[in-house]
């Protein structure tokens, strides 16, 4: 298949991190091992740029290197890999942060919103899909995301170059939203989605959603994720991914599954995101788990503000104890040291 077409059908694609030195410079070596990681956990793709690389990377010389590190661990795998390139800023830097992607091989690019009205994002939006297909982003307000209506997701899907929506306010009410916008687009089976909504991944993944369509009812599903939580123990990801998918095809022993390892999940995200402090430490949770085991040298993030709240790394051990099927320790143990090399 080709990466559009594995975009298309569903995958797990880690939100890529940040790999720091101890002055908080580009880790190289550690970043290129990050995205050996993600190919050889078999993940269908990598997002890079985006909210777990650190936004601040679009304005500090970091995003380009950051791109084409990801790029080589992706064609050093030997397979098709959807890349997707995080695009941000006012339309000109869009436009041209789009280019860049397109020059360095990426497939997708994945649009913030700004804080613009709806038809200045949709025009944004049509320019940058003259570049590279389009896949829209619905971030949570707690982590500098806005509000968007039922309507702008409609007139988003309905954009030829739409590929997909990465659907993550964190809130039942803004995905159904968008899910209603995409029912109405007429465009429903050309739109991938995929699940960002850390809180509530499996639950995501295994609904089936029939709406209302321009010409009667339709059903969508979630087809992957995109999301920080796949960022780590991503070999494990890739099985829930494939146990969701079973449970909804009416796998009853999946299903119970599915439905006991949700709540698992949802708690161990709650320690990874902060969530008892506003999402302060989201970045630097997912980067702890990364150090802890071995494969980022630290959790640094470029703010030094940035750090793990009071009481977040106990959260995060008492997670790992509970739920040890969730990590994937001893996968990262046995590779580390050749995508270190």
């Amino acid at each position: 298949m080709t990466p559009l077409e594995i975009f298309k059908e569903g995958c797990v694609i880690p939100a890529h991190p940040l790999a720091l030195t101890a002055d908080r410079r580009l880790d190289e070596r550690r970043q290129l091992a990050l995205g050996r990681y993600y190919a050889a956990s078999g993940a269908g793709g990598m997002a890079v740029g985006v909210h777990t690389t650190q936004f601040q990377v679009h304005d500090n010389g970091m995003l380009r290197p950051v791109l084409e590190i990801a790029m080589q661990a992706a064609r050093e795998s030997g397979r098709p890999m959807a890349m997707i390139a995080g695009v941000q800023g006012p339309l000109p830097q869009a436009v041209r942060e789009a280019e860049q992607a397109a020059e360095l091989g990426y497939d997708l690019v994945l649009l913030r919103p700004e804080n613009i009205g709806d038809d200045a994002q949709i025009e944004r939006a049509r320019a940058v899909g003259k570049i590279l297909p389009l896949v829209g982003f619905y971030l949570q307000p707690a982590v500098g995301g806005r509000e968007l209506s039922r309507d702008y997701w409609r007139r988003f899907a309905e954009l030829d170059a739409a590929a997909g929506i990465k659907i993550a306010p964190f809130d039942r009410y803004r995905t159904l939203d968008v899910l209603h916008g995409v029912a109405q687009s007429g465009r429903h089976k050309e739109i991938a989605l995929y699940t960002g909504n850390d809180n509530n991944i499996l639950a995501d993944l295994f609904a089936r959603f029939r709406l209302a369509g321009q010409t009667g009812p339709v059903e969508l599903r979630f087809v992957g994720g995109l999301l920080g939580q796949f960022a780590v123990w991503t070999s494990v990801a890739v099985r829930l991914l494939d146990l969701a998918r079973r449970a909804a095809d009416g796998d009853m022993a999946a299903m119970e599954e599915v439905l006991r390892l949700d709540t698992e999940l949802t708690d161990a995200n709650g320690a990874l995101f902060d969530v008892h402090h506003a999402f302060h430490g989201c970045i630097a949770g997912i980067n702890e788990v990364l150090a802890r085991q071995g494969l980022l040298a630290n959790r640094l993030c470029l703010d030094p503000g940035e750090d793990l709240s009071p009481g977040q790394a106990e959260e995060i051990s008492r997670v790992v104890v509970s739920y040890p099927h969730l990590t994937d320790d001893a996968f990262v143990a046995a590779h580390r040291d050749a995508w270190l090399a």
